[in-house]
Formats: C-alpha cells, sequence, structure tokens
C-alpha cells in the first residue's frame, strides 16, 4: 500500500469513528433532554398540587382567624362576667378557644412548610428548564457537525490534497458552526426563553389574584398562562425543526412533511392543503433536507409575512425530477423590491442554484404568492 493510500484510509478511518462518537453524544444529549422533559412535567403537576394546598390552607386559616377572634371575644365575657357561668361552661369555652389556637397555629406551619416547598419547586423547574433548553441547543449544534460529518467528510481524502485546502475546509465548518450557534442563540432567546420567563412571572400572579380578584379573574390568568406555555411549546418545535427534524433521517421527506405541515396548521390557524403526486420513495439525504427545507422556507414566508390563511403545498417526484409548489393567499408582495433584501429568498435561491434545479416566485400586492422549484434528484 502507498503512501497516499494509507494516509486515504487512516484518515477514513478516523472520521468513521468521529461519526460514531458524534452520534452517541447525540443520543446520550437526547436521553438527557428527555429525562429533564418527563422530570420537568412531574414537578409542574406537583407544583400546581402545592399551590391548590396553599390556596386551601390560607382559606382554612383566614377562617380559623375569624372563629379564634370571636372565642377570644367569648372568652373575655365569660371572664369579666364568671359568676354567671357555670365551671362546665367556662371549662368548654378555655378549651375551645384553646383548640382554635392550635388549629391555627398548626395550619400557618403546614402554610409555611408548603409556601418553602412551591419555592423549591419553581427553582428546580427553572433549572430543569435551563437544562432542556441546553440539551435541545446543544443537539442541534451536535446535528449540525453530524451533518457535515456525514455529507461532506466522508471521503474528504479524495477531495483535500494538501493541508493548505484541510485547513481552508476546517474554517469552513468552523465558522458555519459559530454562525449556527449564533442563530440558535438569538432564537432561543429571543423566543422560548422569554416566554418562558414570562410565564414564569405569570404565575406567581395566580395566587395573588385569586385572593384579590376571585376565582374568575385567577381561572383568566391561568388561561393566558397556558397559552404562553403552548407558544414556548411551538417556538421550541419550531427551532428543533429548523435545525433538522429527527424523523427525516428515520421516516423519509413524505412523513416528516406531512407532520410539520399538520404542527404548523394546528399552531397557526391556518388551512394547509398537501398534495403528493407521482412516486413516494427514499431520495439521497441531501436532496430530501433540500426539498423539506425549501418547503419549509416557503410556508414559514406565507405564515410569518403573508398573513395567508390558506396554503396549499404540492410535490410531485416523477423519474429524475422533483417539483415543489406553494401557493398562499396571502397579502402578496413586490417580487422587484423584495427580492434582494429577503434573506429567506435569498437562501433559498442559493440552495436551488446549489442543487442545479430553477425557482420561479410570482407574487403581487394582494394577489398571493406562488413559489415553483424544480429540482433534479437522481444525477
Amino acid at each position: 500500500m502507498s503512501d497516499k493510500k494509507f494516509r486515504d484510509f487512516a484518515l477514513d478511518h478516523i472520521i468513521e469513528e468521529m461519526i460514531d462518537t458524534v452520534s452517541n453524544s447525540k443520543d446520550e444529549i437526547f436521553e438527557i433532554g428527555e429525562d429533564s422533559r418527563h422530570e420537568f412535567e412531574k414537578l409542574n403537576q406537583e407544583l400546581l398540587e402545592t399551590k391548590e394546598e396553599v390556596l386551601s390552607l390560607i382559606n382554612e386559616g383566614d377562617l380559623l382567624e375569624r372563629k379564634v377572634r370571636l372565642s377570644r371575644v367569648r372568652l373575655s365575657e365569660v371572664s369579666k362576667q364568671f359568676q354567671k357561668y357555670s365551671e362546665e361552661e367556662i371549662r368548654k369555652v378555655y378549651e375551645q378557644t384553646h383548640s382554635l389556637q392550635m388549629d391555627l397555629s398548626m395550619n400557618r406551619e403546614k402554610e409555611k412548610q408548603l409556601r418553602a416547598r412551591r419555592d423549591d419547586l419553581e427553582f428546580r423547574l427553572r433549572n430543569l428548564d435551563e437544562t432542556i433548553d441546553r440539551a435541545e441547543a446543544l443537539g442541534g449544534k451536535i446535528s449540525v457537525v453530524l451533518n457535515y460529518l456525514k455529507e461532506d467528510f466522508k471521503q474528504v481524502s479524495n477531495v483535500l490534497e494538501d493541508a493548505k485546502e484541510k485547513q481552508k475546509f476546517g474554517l469552513q465548518i468552523i465558522e458555519a458552526q459559530e454562525e449556527e450557534r449564533r442563530r440558535l442563540s438569538r432564537e432561543i432567546h429571543d423566543g422560548p426563553a422569554q416566554m418562558l420567563a414570562n410565564v414564569m412571572l405569570r404565575s406567581d400572579l395566580v395566587d395573588r389574584t385569586y385572593r384579590e380578584r376571585g376565582i374568575d379573574e385567577a381561572l383568566s390568568e391561568m388561561k393566558s398562562v397556558r397559552k404562553m406555555v403552548r407558544s414556548a411549546l411551538y417556538e421550541v418545535r419550531r427551532i428543533i425543526y429548523d435545525l433538522r427534524p429527527m424523523a427525516l433521517d428515520d421516516l423519509g421527506l413524505i412523513p416528516t412533511l406531512k407532520k410539520y405541515l399538520a404542527t404548523i396548521e394546528d399552531y397557526n390557524n391556518i388551512e394547509i392543503q398537501y398534495t403528493s403526486l407521482g412516486e413516494e420513495r427514499r431520495l439521497e439525504p441531501k436532496y430530501e433536507v433540500a426539498l423539506f427545507r425549501l418547503i419549509q422556507e416557503a410556508v414559514q414566508n406565507a405564515v410569518k409575512h403573508a398573513e395567508a390563511t390558506f396554503i396549499h403545498v404540492k410535490m410531485e417526484m416523477r423519474g429524475e425530477t422533483a417539483t415543489i409548489l406553494v401557493k398562499d393567499d396571502g397579502k402578496g408582495f413586490d417580487p422587484n423590491k423584495t427580492k434582494k433584501n429577503s434573506f429567506g429568498i435569498v437562501g433559498m435561491k442559493e440552495r436551488v442554484e446549489m442543487l442545479e434545479g430553477e425557482l420561479s416566485i410570482e407574487s403581487g400586492i394582494g394577489e398571493g404568492t406562488k413559489v415553483t422549484i424544480h429540482l433534479p434528484i437522481n444525477r
């Protein structure tokens, strides 16, 4: 074996080991995230029950306080005019007052313990929430690295001819990773992190709202908190989809696409019609990722910017060509003014050109938007 062949073989072997190590790390991080999520749900339920107990004890304590005050007044009357009452009556009043005071003392102590438990649960939930966020963010980063290793690094020895090219290629990967980290950090900070922080603040207000404004106001506040949690969950799932849906590797493009569109439809109250024509078959990973990303970007543009109420997604695979059509009834735009400034459209165009495909966008103010893409898939 020549020196070059030996180096190529050694490099491929090292890359295979790197892929296995990174893949195992991704699985472990996913398990950590799932365990933390299950623990979060369990503690959150316990927190809700604890808050209910605290409210119940507060009401019970308020009732006991009123009874103690009345009993003390009765005791004062008996003490001042003890000659009018029998010894048995006086003893009963004393015992009743003492018993109520003991009950009130025990109630306040139990309330104090439950409040401490509630604070501890809230603290643990915040820590778990941060752990979940870190696990998801780290899992996404590892997915990006794994994607590079699988798709671009396996046969790198056949592409990189000298150390200079290897160094340049490595720097490009590092730059891409850092840019992905910055994007994820911004999305998590501006989305789920802010929402969950608001949820924690609003949840603390439920107790006070119940005591000061009544149960109807408290229920309204709980509904608002539930809506915020739902929005945060949607943002987390959207970020996961932006990274790379796990189902894309396991189930393929069509099932993953259907699930994604159903999620978008459910969380955005938008009607989405999906049509699949031709062969429903597995493609090479780069084509499945490209098709999914292009549809995802077109749908997100319709949801976020076009204010659409109906979106039609059609995909047709025949022979060596895939055709995508995404049409919405949104407010539309002027393509001549928007294309150059839209990061999403530029990204779609670059991805299509990289795969030697064709992209056309038809739109007008108040006329909706139609995105048509043709991609060769078996070259």
